[in-house]
């Protein structure tokens, strides 16, 4: 790295301790940019990175609410509202305990690059709760939702920060957050949640968006070696509303998903995940994979264990963080593997992406490969803005467009700075710059 960057990366860790996930994504990014500040040397002269790495706004509040037994409960809420150089503040909410101002920011920081990369006109935020929906009520989720919109109703606007759902947060939590918001402000403004139910203001393909657009973007890999997800073995971390989508889009691209996962082990599916029974199983009966495996045929349950250990040719990490190492990474690549499309946010190691790009595995990175749900949602700003409904059909093939782009962006990036296939260096270099030029057009601010 250059020894400029060194320095300018060296103070934020030092600002910033003890919040491990955002050095790490703080510490990727710098690792790429060396080319573009030799090419571009007014952006170290504007501190360009010192701003970029400095959160325009930070918020932490407190939550209370009462549980069902009449308890007084009480967690912490945060929204982080990174960078508005390109737009609103754009990013999900996360409900889930090991939520923390470090897990925020990361996902905040990634957001900046993720949402420049779409070409929407949208800046990079992140918020949440280490609230935990699992086990709850919905009256007790629908008074923990209240009292967190209570506070967070004040920050965001369509034209201010727009969030959405992340990790623990789906319809329902956006549901009750948007009546509460209604409640306090006394509009009907659609625009400033997105995720939105379809009958009132939601956008149809924004459920899917993530899985697919990981699963697209991946194909868009695959056919830069002359091949497709047809025929693929494929295996995918989470069984969350991205895995079940991700699993439904490769599989209708004529690939086999073998195998899936939650927090508590693994299914093995030699004939091809069922979609239909999965969802079932985890949408609406909020059921474990454990139930999945009683009720089909010939599929085997590996409590405990982990979904990498599965020889694939695709793998699709769409569970959480740092959830596939250097370890499960040589295990893969001896397994065969091919491809790797992150349909969550950073879920590979430092380690694991240096053993993928050195045996030359295609890769790609959350900040490009999962961009589908966030471009969706932009897409969904645009219909609320307009008071228009955009068919399944139409929308999807908007999704398509803009997944085809952010790979066509990232692999000239890539090429023009030297290093073709570096989906890592091209996602980084191409987010930054647009954001860059923007903050210098507008200033010192």
């Amino acid at each position: 790295m250059d020894a400029r960057l060194e320095a300018i990366r060296d103070t934020v860790l030092a600002r910033n301790p003890g919040e491990a996930e955002f050095h790490q994504a703080v510490v990727e990014v710098f690792e790429s940019l060396g080319p573009v500040h030799d090419r571009h040397p007014e952006f170290l002269d504007a501190a360009i990175l010192e701003r970029l790495c400095e959160p325009e706004r930070q918020i932490i509040f407190r939550v209370p609410w009462t549980d069902d037994a009449g308890r007084v409960r009480i967690n912490r809420g945060f929204r982080v509202e990174f960078n508005s150089a390109l737009g609103p503040y754009k990013g999900g909410l996360r409900f889930h305990p090991s939520v923390y101002l470090g897990i925020v920011k990361f996902l905040g920081f990634e957001q900046i690059f993720k949402n420049a990369l779409t070409g929407m006109p949208i800046g990079g935020g992140k918020g949440g709760s280490d609230f935990d929906p699992r086990g709850r009520s919905d009256a007790e989720v629908m008074r923990f939702c209240q009292s967190f919109m209570t506070e967070l109703y004040r920050h965001i606007g369509e034209y201010t920060d727009v969030p959405a759902g992340d990790i623990g947060v789906g319809a329902r939590e956006i549901g009750y957050l948007f009546g509460q918001y209604k409640r306090i402000t006394n509009r009907y403004e659609s625009g400033v949640l997105t995720g939105k139910g379809i009958s009132w203001g939601g956008s149809l393909v924004r459920p899917e968006a993530t899985g697919f657009g990981t699963v697209i973007f991946t194909q868009e890999m695959l056919k830069t070696r002359g091949t497709s997800f047809d025929g693929q073995r494929v295996v995918v971390s989470g069984s969350g509303n991205v895995a079940i989508n991700a699993i439904a889009k490769a599989q209708s691209l004529g690939a086999t998903v073998v195998a899936c996962s939650d927090s508590s082990g693994y299914i093995m599916d030699e004939a091809g995940i069922d979609v239909g029974l999965l969802r079932e199983v985890k949408e609406v009966e909020r059921g474990r994979l454990k139930d999945y495996a009683v009720r089909r045929p010939g599929v085997s349950y590996v409590d405990g264990g982990s979904v990498w250990d599965v020889d694939a040719t695709v793998a699709l990490p769409c569970a959480t963080q740092n959830e596939l190492d250097g370890g499960a990474a040589a295990r893969l690549v001896r397994g065969g593997l091919l491809a790797v499309g992150e349909g969550a946010n950073m879920p590979s190691t430092r380690d694991a992406v240096a053993v993928f790009q050195e045996a030359g595995v295609l890769f790609g990175p959350g900040k490009a490969a999962n961009a589908g749900g966030v471009a969706t949602s932009a897409l969904e700003m645009q219909q609320n803005a307009s008071r228009d409904s955009w068919s399944f059909e139409h929308t999807e093939e908007r999704l398509t467009d803009i997944m085809v782009g952010i790979h066509h962006r990232c692999a000239a990036t890539a090429d023009e700075y030297g290093e073709p296939g570096n989906y890592v260096l091209g996602a980084n270099i191409g987010g930054f710059v647009k954001v860059a030029e923007a903050m210098l057009a507008q200033g010192l601010i």
